[in-house]
């Protein structure tokens, strides 16, 4: 695989399709003008996230689209030959799913549905059951929406099924119970930036990690996009701003340099990794 040029977005998005549309379409439009051929955008970039975390408004939700919508397809057909993962709450039936699509002008390569559901969200979607890779024209990747990047095995599956890019939307905002003055000091800023560099090294994957900016109801979003290198050194960032985080890496060399004597994937040991679900756990004290 050729070397690309790829970026992650810090950005701020509403509640207004139509609008956060045309702005997904500029972005679009500046990335092939920088000549990106890789976009992460925000998780819930198409009709923004939630007000609040613990106790969301079911009346106040963001709009839900369908699929296969017209606004995915405005998007596919601005984004033509480059790859862009974008957020969205997706309609099925009667439920709803905090969701993303990875596309290009030829149509969806792949979906998610967020799995692992933080404080009260499950009050306003459903749950995704999987995590699985697909194939891009810039290479074998995956995707984790928010909480999911806090699971070492979401990632871990995602690099078994052959993924050499992980894609990790987010919607991520401070601490709810404990914010700090300065969103550089409070504990999920280092806990989001931890998390990306954990993911990306324990795998010997790259990772694209975007966020959310400014504030929507009770919560304010770090910011934070970044380009993580398998070795789980930060690339390219955009620290709390908005913006976009953008380098040029060949993937492949990368993944290949991390696995040239360690091999995380291969070395695992599967048969000693056993689950105490079902045994007695002791807690000690220190002494």
């Amino acid at each position: 695989m050729a070397p690309i040029r790829a970026a992650a977005l810090a950005g701020h998005f509403g509640r207004d399709v139509e609008r956060s549309v045309e702005k997904i379409v500029g972005i679009i439009e500046q990335g092939h003008q920088r000549g990106i051929d890789l976009l992460v955008l925000p998780d819930a970039c198409l009709g923004g996230y939630l007000g609040d975390l613990a106790r969301p408004d079911l009346e106040e939700l963001p709009p839900a689209l369908d699929e296969d919508g017209p606004e995915l397809a405005v998007i596919a057909a601005a984004a033509g030959a480059m790859t862009v993962c974008v957020g969205y709450t997706e309609r099925a039936a009667l439920v709803r799913y905090n969701a993303a699509v990875c596309l290009t002008g030829d149509g969806v390569l792949g979906r998610h549905r967020k799995v692992h559901q933080p404080a009260g969200e499950s009050l306003a979607y459903a749950a995704g059951d999987r995590f699985s890779a697909f194939d891009t024209p810039v290479g074998r990747m995956g995707m984790l929406i928010d909480y999911d990047k806090t699971f070492p095995e979401a990632a871990r599956t995602l690099a078994l099924d052959g993924a050499r890019i992980i894609a990790a939307l987010s919607a991520w905002p401070a601490s709810v119970t404990d914010r700090a003055s300065k969103l550089a000091n409070d504990r999920q800023s280092r806990l989001f930036d931890l998390y990306d560099a954990a993911r990306a090294a324990e795998n010997q994957v790259v990772l694209l990690s975007s966020n959310h900016t400014g504030v929507t109801g009770s919560l304010r979003f770090l910011g934070q996009a970044k380009i993580v290198g398998p070795g789980g050194e930060v690339l390219c960032r955009t620290r709390d701003k908005g913006g976009l985080a953008c380098c040029d890496l060949d993937v492949d060399a990368e993944v290949d340099r991390a696995r040239r004597v360690l091999r995380h994937l291969d070395e695992r040991r599967p048969d000693t990794y056993h689950s105490p679900a079902s045994k007695e756990i002791t807690c000690v004290s220190p002494s």
